[in-house]
């Protein structure tokens, strides 16, 4: 009998499609009941885990210390953290719920075979709120993937969903390709967990205008949408606004699809940033990084061609996590901008500006040290020292998109709604309905509470429901 053949030949007790994190975690849980569950995943197996393989970390609440992370990261503090980036397009049941959920998840982790490292301190000042996983993001998805092998879940990798089909509010089977021959599957429950339409570029250029044809894609390219599209199509209610996504400022350098976490930049707290014009337009210094990085994705993205120039002096260099690809470098100012394309007498006059709002005080790059300009539009608010110390160095940003907003609406139980109420036997989790709670900006390692949490859930509802 082919795979196929024994895809199509029996009814699965649960079946998700997705097989990053919050695939994986829903499928242990429903697996861990005894029922029989079948993981779709779209992309070859070199390639499963859709973005959590590129991830590090997981941010978790806590009271007093817990595994790798240190003191206390409590519930209202993580809350207040969260109100700050999203400005308070979040779903407080739902957030509040991932929050509380977060502390038991790190346990039920290691329990299932992941395996964590001590957290970074320093400028990304993570080792109290954020639990790094020992090999990153691939590591934890292969330590998923041999616990759900060992508990008898089916993995069927280059398997496209293409449509759910439904009887009323119930779904029955859904329509999929498998290394590219039709397939039907029939389920009793179903699991959402594909992720969002990031790279799908055309779909981005309808939500943000032609200017997204100029993004990068960090994430993986396949999140294509195709099944939230469907359910969209069907009825299903969303949350979300498909302009809204997690983008941060990656290297100019860095490939059009799943460059992943390495492009990031980390630099910019310690920069002067300009557009293609050589003007600045942002305060580099609002905040600490693991609480602004992503709204750097969607500056940049306002700017013209959809470009920018993070502009450092040696004594800068050594102040973050070191770049994949190494930055251009002069020993003049209008020498690093005619190597980056940029007019040299606007650059000049902006670092001048820079420069003479500065003031004398303590630099402190750990922590918030007040250090300000005074009289600049826009200010720099911390870390402001002038860029005067040769060699100059500079790095190309562009908007790097890991994941979209847009998606499907969920109760606390992560049952997707319908039309009419709540679907009986469809739930979904992870990036799919990260939006009820990330309606804008993002979190340092929230995608990955989000995705345990609800995946956990999801996979233990639609086991019960089952049952």
């Amino acid at each position: 009998m082919t795979e196929k053949d024994q895809i199509e030949s029996r009814i699965w007790d649960v079946v998700i499609v997705g097989g990053g994190n919050a695939g994986l975690c829903a499928a242990l849980e429903a697996a861990e009941t005894g029922a029989s569950v079948l993981v779709l995943e779209a992309a070859p197996e070199r390639y499963r885990g859709g973005n959590s393989r590129h991830t590090r970390n997981f941010r978790c609440m806590h009271y007093g210390p817990l595994g790798p992370l240190v003191d206390t990261y409590d519930e209202e503090e993580f809350w207040q953290d969260l109100l700050r980036v999203t400005k308070g397009e979040t779903d407080e049941n739902l957030a509040r719920h991932a929050i509380r959920s977060s502390e038991e998840c790190l346990p039920w982790m290691q329990e299932h075979g992941v395996r964590f490292q001590k957290s970074l301190s320093g400028t990304l000042s993570l080792d109290r709120t954020n639990a790094f996983f020992l090999g990153g993001g691939k590591a934890l998805m292969n330590a998923y993937y041999l616990t759900a092998a060992d508990l008898g879940v089916t993995v069927v990798y280059e398997a496209k969903v293409s449509h759910i089909a439904f009887d009323g509010d119930r779904a029955t089977h859904l329509d999929a390709e498998i290394n590219g021959e039709p397939v039907t599957i029939r389920g009793r429950a179903f699991v959402l967990a594909s992720g969002g339409f990031q790279s799908d570029i055309d779909w981005l250029a309808r939500a943000w205008g032609e200017a997204a044809r100029n993004f990068l894609i960090r994430g993986t390219p396949f999140n294509r949408g195709v099944v939230l599209k469907d359910m969209l199509d069907q009825g299903a209610l969303s949350v979300g606004d498909p302009t809204q996504c997690h983008a941060v400022a990656i290297d100019g350098r860095a490939p059009k699809f799943d460059g992943g976490i390495v492009t990031r930049l980390d630099c910019v707290p310690f920069s002067v940033v300009v557009n293609k014009d050589g003007q600045r337009f942002y305060d580099e210094g609002e905040d600490v990084w693991p609480k602004r990085y992503a709204i750097w994705g969607r500056l940049v993205a306002a700017q013209p061609d959809q470009v920018a120039y993070s502009i450092i002096d040696s004594r800068s260099i050594d102040l973050f996590m070191p770049s994949v690809y190494p930055p251009e470098s002069a020993e003049t100012i209008p020498g690093l901008a005619q190597k980056m394309g940029l007019n040299a007498d606007a650059l000049q006059a902006t670092i001048n500006d820079f420069n003479a709002a500065c003031r004398d005080g303590p630099f402190q790059p750990q922590k918030l040290d007040g250090l300000a300009t005074d009289g600049l539009t826009p200010p720099k608010t911390n870390w402001a020292r002038p860029i005067s110390e040769p060699p100059y160095y500079a790095y190309e940003l562009r908007p790097g998109v890991t994941f979209t907003y847009l998606g499907l609406k969920v109760d606390l139980g992560a049952r997707a709604t319908g039309p009419t109420g709540l679907y009986p036997n469809v739930w979904s989790a992870g990036e799919m309905m990260a939006g009820s709670i990330l309606g804008q900006g993002y979190l340092a390692g929230f995608g990955m509470t989000i995705g345990t949490v609800f995946g956990r859930i999801a996979g233990k509802e639609a086991a019960a429901h089952v049952a």
